[in-house]
């Protein structure tokens, strides 16, 4: 199903601060009233980030990314992602995570978008995201969006009207290739693969002259094959080139890791093998939660964000309800989302919006949280890397 009309106008008309904002609910939610004299972020904001080539120290660039608002548009949104990749890719990061909502808040939110429609605006995102690549310090050859098999391959290619050589430097094309010569549009084989989560069957291959692969609309099933073209590239050139990079954009690594160790799909050990070592390095992450109170208005909708720019910390933000986020705490590892939550409950504690823990009772806020609070990938595990919480 395409875009309709009015979702297309609705995209196109809403205002910028509020693009990665969630959509507020029609009961009481939270106001700026819970935000008097307190730091807030405001998500318009358009300050140039201090730069090494600017003259800016480590020390400098670091502070300015620990307290970098969220983009108040997608033009500000791409940049700010192309220069935190720059940056890790700089301190020796070959295995990068960018993820934010690639529609508006609002958009994502209407029964007329599908999943497919979705799945165009993050190949259009991430091509732009793959043109700011080509010819730069960073990375030596061509760019790769690539796509999980060459059925999907083509039906993109079909659809935006575009060649496989898109932009100059940027090539579409998929994970999964067929023998040379073999022109079926369905490959059933690839289907069978992809259903027992096991790898691609020895169809990936990387692409000579390509120093970045964008990954992009992949499934926990078709991660195998990521993994299998990082084997392949991993290892240095003997002439002393870059090693090429590998980039997961708006996969939902965190919705895909749970699915891990399902019937016909990876197992848990792939978090701990190769999913672990994938650095966030652009994240914003949209939650939104309700809570019960015991005066009126009875139900208190709130929300907020998880936000990182690399080398920034990783930056828990409360939505004040004004377009505005503000900064509840900063963290160096990755909250876990229940940790989220809990900082985003206790702000509003301090503002009064709802009781404090000894007023609630110790039992009242058991029963709330329950006894566990983490998924097991965010538990530490013995073999995973912590370089997916840094």
């Amino acid at each position: 199903m395409k875009l309709s009309i009015t979702s297309l106008a609705l995209a196109l008309s809403l205002s910028s601060s509020h693009a990665f904002t969630p959509p507020t609910s029609s009961s009481s939610s939270l106001s700026s009233s819970t935000s008097n004299n307190r730091h807030e972020t405001r998500i318009s904001m358009n300050i140039p980030a201090p730069t090494a080539s600017g003259g800016a120290t480590p020390e400098e660039i670091q502070a300015a990314a620990n307290n970098e608002p969220p983009p108040s548009s997608f033009f500000e949104l791409q940049r700010a992602s192309v220069r935190a990749a720059q940056a890790a890719i700089n301190d020796g990061k070959t295995l990068l995570e960018v993820e934010f909502p690639p529609l508006p808040a609002q958009v994502l939110d209407m029964d007329d978008v599908s999943a497919y429609d979705v799945a165009k605006a993050n190949v259009n995102l991430a091509l732009d995201f793959a043109r700011s690549f080509v010819s730069t310090d960073e990375i030596e050859g061509d760019v790769a969006v690539m796509l999980p098999d060459e059925s999907e391959c083509n039906i993109m290619l079909e659809d935006l009207k575009l060649e496989p050589k898109p932009y100059p430097g940027v090539i579409l094309t998929s994970l999964r290739k067929g023998e040379e010569g073999d022109t079926r549009m369905f490959k059933p084989e690839n289907l069978f693969i992809g259903l027992m989560g096991r790898g691609s069957g020895g169809t990936v291959k990387p692409i000579e002259g390509v120093g970045m692969y964008v990954i992009v609309v992949a499934s926990a099933q078709e991660l195998p094959d990521v993994e299998e073209l990082y084997e392949q590239i991993k290892t240095p050139t003997t002439d002393g080139g870059k090693e090429p990079v590998i980039v997961f954009y708006n996969l939902k690594l965190d919705v895909l890791r749970g699915d891990l160790g399902a019937p016909a799909f990876p197992g848990k050990d792939f978090q701990d093998r190769f999913l672990s070592r994938v650095k966030p390095v652009y994240y914003l992450r949209t939650r939104q939660y309700s809570r019960s109170v015991s005066q009126p208005p009875f139900i208190i909708n709130f929300q907020g964000c998880i936000f990182r720019s690399y080398p920034g910390h990783f930056q828990t933000l409360l939505d004040t309800g004004t377009g505005r986020y503000r900064k509840v705490v900063g963290n160096d590892l990755r909250p876990a989302l229940g940790e989220f939550k809990e900082q985003l409950t206790d702000a509003l504690r301090e503002e009064g919006a709802i009781a404090k823990k000894e007023e609630e009772g110790a039992l009242f806020g058991f029963l709330r949280t329950g006894y566990k609070t983490t998924t097991w990938w965010e538990d530490e595990r013995e073999d995973a890397s912590l370089e997916w919480r840094t």
